[in-house]
């Protein structure tokens, strides 16, 4: 009899010490960390490419500032540089699928306006962190081109 008492024992322990399946699905699709372009980021620098290879980066301008804010589908970005008179913003619509990124412009600044005379969407290959996020022009033959650098402020 207290061979079987223990064996129960024992076998109510270890149960209760198993995660069940069902609460760890639970738990895993809760805290999983997912990476989203949604918040907002300042642009912190640039690179140049050669060669799908870094030639040259730069930080910012000292005294400019560039901030780019995502929701689940809208995006909208606003530019302040002191030595320049022009206004920068822009306000659109984007979409990721996978590392492409395309952002449709519906309006600007004045400056942004003429721009999207000739062209309102721009496409990007955009690498993502939870902290930081590129956008990278690329070229017609796939090859990259420049790049803005961003930190992830909010």
């Amino acid at each position: 009899m207290k061979a079987i008492i223990t064996f129960l024992s024992m076998s109510l322990f270890l149960f209760s010490c198993q995660e069940r399946t069902e609460d760890k699905i639970a738990s895993d699709s809760t805290t999983e960390n997912k990476v989203t372009l949604e918040g907002a980021w300042e642009l912190i620098g640039y690179y140049n490419y050669a060669d799908n290879m870094v030639t040259d980066s730069f930080a910012s301008n000292k005294g400019q500032r560039q901030i780019k804010m995502y929701t689940a589908s809208k995006v909208m970005w606003s530019k302040s540089f002191p030595l320049d008179s022009a206004e920068w913003f822009g306000y659109g619509s984007y979409k990721l699928d996978g590392e492409e990124l395309t952002e449709v412009l519906d309006y600007g600044s004045e400056v942004m306006n003429r721009i999207m005379k000739e062209r309102k969407e721009f496409v990007y290959k955009a690498v993502i962190t939870d902290k930081t996020f590129s956008q990278i022009e690329i070229d017609e033959d796939g090859n990259k081109i420049y790049a803005e650098n961003y930190r992830r402020i909010e």
